[in-house]
């Protein structure tokens, strides 16, 4: 079961990276080193928890959430973020994992990275898009606004309660799979 519980932690944190690459960062570190009963680091995942490196991290969710809430200036930041999301939800995943887990460092960055970069193409190549479409560009804040919260409250439960963000993401799995089969359906009977 411990096993289980750290594989949902770790998908959940490297799915918020996606949105968000420094906000799960930032999660891991400060619990690791505030509560570190909660969640101990293994080497070299603890330098997450060190104190500098938890400013340089703030500092970053900062810049990405103001870059992420200036028109044309958001498109330049998710261009960015292609690289950087991708190898944030690797570092997440690969720290979260290494806490429970007997995962390979190597599969679990893997994981990591497939997981974040996925959530941040469809944030990036369908969401965005479809949402500034829709509302002019007017729309763009209110739905940053959102995923940086989504990305914490999902960072958060991931390292607190990983069984109910496995269930979440299992969930959210389901119905997007259900959802496609039944776009393809109809676009087959049109």
């Amino acid at each position: 079961m411990e096993l289980l519980l750290g594989v949902f932690s770790a998908f959940g944190l490297s799915a918020s990276a996606g949105l968000n690459a420094y906000i799960p960062l930032l999660v891991i570190g400060v619990i690791a080193h505030y509560f570190p009963n909660t969640l101990n680091l293994s080497q070299p995942f603890n330098l997450i928890a060190n104190p500098w490196i938890l400013i340089l991290l703030g500092v970053l969710v900062i810049i990405e959430m103001v870059a992420d809430k200036v028109p044309a200036v958001n498109h330049i930041n998710d261009i960015i973020q292609t690289i950087v999301r991708p190898v944030a939800g690797a570092i997440a995943f690969a720290a979260s994992a290494n806490v429970v887990t007997d995962i390979s460092p190597v599969l679990a960055l893997a994981c990591g990275l497939l997981v974040a970069g996925s959530v941040h193409t469809v944030k990036a190549a369908a969401i965005r898009p479809a949402v500034t479409a829709a509302t002019a560009g007017a729309g763009n804040v209110p739905v940053s606004i959102a995923e940086d919260i989504f990305a914490f409250i999902t960072s958060v439960l991931a390292i607190m309660i990983p069984l109910i963000m496995g269930t979440i993401i299992l969930v959210t799995l389901i119905l997007v799979i259900w959802w496609w089969m039944n776009r393809k359906e109809k676009a087959q009977t049109a």
